[in-house]
């Protein structure tokens, strides 16, 4: 029995899968609020607690943090997780840790194309690597590297890397961000949750239009960054919608840029649960004119496959694949 987890700094997801030689059979699955918990292995224990007696002889995490040695801190969480640890708690060797964007990427090659919204009607498929980006609570990048054969997932945490602007408006952006995050202006502040706020906040200072009701009476409960998208999606809010096509502007520059650190020639996968709330606005030209626009090598990107993934438990996949391929005795 194979044990995944997609853990994040919101929820963590936890499933049962069986291996078969066709793939893997989804069993049980259950989602935990993350912050709720003291560790990972208490989730671990509660989980399997459902089902006394099962034997997990392979397991796999992807983990929002950078994995090293073996070990990651969670870079949303108070948690750290290392893999000698989980295989006393699971009582076997074959654990294996996967930055969440990693588990993402090795997913994504499972997916049916039913399960895909082609955002690029010019694409051309060819063999090569692909780049793999995600907004969600974070940011988070990775790519697969095509060795010829077979694809092998790279992590990184390139969603903290230095925001470039590309037009006047950004200019601002990056200068009225500065005063609000001294230390480091990083993509991550924008393509995000907390980043549409950011975004949103930005364009109020600028008075670019009035705020709607909604929002100035908004609750400090409430999830800020989804009213604004829904202001945008179903009132046609100006102000909300420029704060979305300002957000998916960003979103195809960054995503364009992993394309070329990557010569991701099979193309560029979507992940994360913002883009598929938002479809409009990435099936927009504005999304496609800031991934193309890259000087020389804008019409390789032209040519490149750009899939949104509309299943949310991609990491969840990929992380039962994984344990399945790298499974030794």
């Amino acid at each position: 029995m194979i044990l995944a987890g997609d853990i994040g700094g919101t929820k963590t997801n936890l499933a049962l899968y069986q291996s078969t030689q066709e793939g893997v059979i989804l069993g049980l699955q259950h989602q935990f609020v993350s912050q709720n918990y003291a560790s990972f292995s208490d989730v671990i224990n509660e989980f399997l607690a459902q089902v006394p007696n099962t034997k997990i002889t392979t397991a796999c995490f992807g983990i929002a943090g950078p994995i090293i040695d073996g070990r990651c801190r969670t870079t949303n969480l108070p948690w750290e997780i290392v893999t000698t640890d989980l295989q006393e708690v699971l009582n076997t060797k074959s654990v294996y840790l996967l930055n969440d964007l990693e588990a993402t990427a090795y997913g994504m090659r499972y997916l049916p194309e039913d399960e895909f919204i082609d955002l690029n009607p010019n694409a051309q498929s060819k063999k090569g690597n692909y780049a793999v980006i995600a907004a969600g609570t974070g940011l988070g990048e990775a790519m697969l590297y095509f060795d010829g054969l077979s694809y092998h997932p790279i992590g990184s945490e390139g969603g903290h890397s230095d925001f470039a602007p590309q037009t006047p408006q950004q200019d601002a952006l990056l200068v009225w961000l500065r005063e609000h995050f001294p230390l480091h202006v990083s993509y991550e502040r924008l393509l995000c949750g907390p980043g549409i706020t950011n975004i949103y906040n930005f364009l109020v200072f600028t008075k670019f239009a009035s705020e709607p009701d909604s929002i100035k009476e908004l609750k400090s409960t409430e999830d800020k960054s989804a009213l604004i998208s829904r202001c945008a999606l179903e009132n046609n809010d100006p102000l909300c919608v420029e704060t979305l096509r300002l957000f998916v502007e960003i979103y195809g520059a960054e995503a364009g840029n992993m394309a070329l650190k990557s010569l991701s020639l099979g193309g560029v996968y979507i992940g994360g649960g913002i883009a598929p709330k938002i479809l409009p606005f990435m099936q927009s030209e504005t999304f496609l004119k800031a991934f193309y626009s890259k000087g020389r090598f804008s019409q390789m990107l032209q040519s490149m496959p750009i899939k949104l993934s509309l299943n949310p438990d991609t990491a969840l996949l990929g992380s039962a694949h994984y344990a399945k391929d790298h499974y030794k005795n």
